[in-house]
């Protein structure tokens, strides 16, 4: 498995790459663009992985996902990957006006159009023809020719991770996603897709990419704070129902619902005091280097086969001590499980 983490800024990424992180995502929301993002992973790396991780599939046309990716090509060939998320139905309807109808099924064709735009030749119509989605573009620039750059979904509960089996080349895993939500439900949910695709028996020995974040808060001199970060943020992802049935899953229930109560009533302090421990060790890796090294070497069956992103906590935590974070996380690279942990 590679060693990822969230683009961390020029100084920290160039600092990371040099001590062998091998992937950058870049994540999306009201204050920064996941393809702005990559434009600047890919102007201060030289070898890593770079991707959106995600974008969110339904903010541009399929058009503007591909071209983004084949100008980005043109800086990095080799080293790209393009994530994309259905997004919360409320941001799709009440932040972006975009339809949020339907999202498995509109995902799906959606992937299916970005991947008529990469897959395009020099001098052939692009075409696609679906329920959302319709292209007859004739380009007679010869700017086109076919880009092999997979394409992953987002992918959280069962329907979604059986559609990314289905047409796309891979999950990105939740950082709430345990040892047991990766095997349990998502893996089983993905290869189900796979074989409702009609994906040959000779392509099922590649199997789908695996990307994931890990809530990840190391800090030797400070370790009650880093535990604390990590609890708060998964507290806050917590709030969401969409994560009922993994809530469900686990029989963690009567602590999700105190750490709601709180959220609503304003308390941070006791959304964070609500997370168990059980909830902290199966999901997060935080505290001393130590304790994060110990963390990792329990959990080879509760990280993404491929690339995991070792992300600071965000909730009510500053861009200084995210950076902090990001420095410290390093310090967990030789503790990564290769990849026939897995299998």
């Amino acid at each position: 498995m590679r060693f990822g983490m969230p683009w961390p800024g020029r100084d920290v990424g160039r600092e990371a790459e040099q001590a062998g992180v091998g992937a950058f995502c870049a994540g999306e929301f009201a204050d920064h663009d996941a393809y702005l993002t990559v434009a600047e992973v890919v102007a201060h790396t030289e070898h890593a992985l770079a991707g959106p991780a995600i974008a969110y599939a339904f903010a541009r046309t399929p058009y503007a996902h591909a071209t983004a990716m084949r100008q980005l090509h043109a800086q990095a060939p080799g080293r790209l990957f393009l994530g994309l998320g259905s997004a919360a139905y409320r941001i799709n309807r009440d932040w972006l006006g975009a339809p949020a109808e339907r999202p498995v099924a509109r995902i799906a064709e959606t992937v299916g159009a970005v991947r008529a735009w990469l897959h395009a030749e020099n001098g052939e119509r692009v075409r696609y023809s679906g329920q959302f989605h319709s292209l007859d573009a004739d380009v007679r620039a010869p700017v086109l020719g076919r880009l092999e750059i997979p394409v992953l979904l987002a992918a959280f509960n069962t329907r979604m991770a059986a559609t990314a089996g289905r047409v796309a080349d891979g999950v990105i895993g939740h950082g709430l996603f345990t040892g047991s939500w990766w095997n349990d439900v998502v893996r089983p949910s993905v290869e189900r897709g796979r074989k409702e695709g009609g994906a040959p028996e000779s392509d099922r020995g590649a199997r789908p990419l695996e990307h994931g974040w890990v809530i990840t808060a190391v800090d030797d001199t400070a370790p009650e704070r880093a535990v604390a970060d990590a609890r708060r943020m998964i507290a806050f992802y917590l709030t969401v129902r969409t994560y009922d049935p993994f809530v469900a899953h686990h029989g963690w229930e009567e602590p999700v619902a105190r750490l709601r109560a709180a959220f609503r009533a304003g308390e941070t302090d006791a959304m964070a005091e609500a997370v168990t421990d059980e909830m902290l060790t199966e999901i997060a890796v935080c505290g001393t280097t130590a304790d994060a090294r110990g963390a990792l070497a329990e959990r080879a069956g509760s990280l993404p086969r491929d690339v995991g992103y070792f992300a600071p906590p965000s909730f009510m935590v500053s861009p200084r001590r995210r950076a902090a974070y990001a420095r410290a996380s390093l310090a967990l690279i030789d503790s990564v499980p290769f990849p026939d942990s897995f299998e």
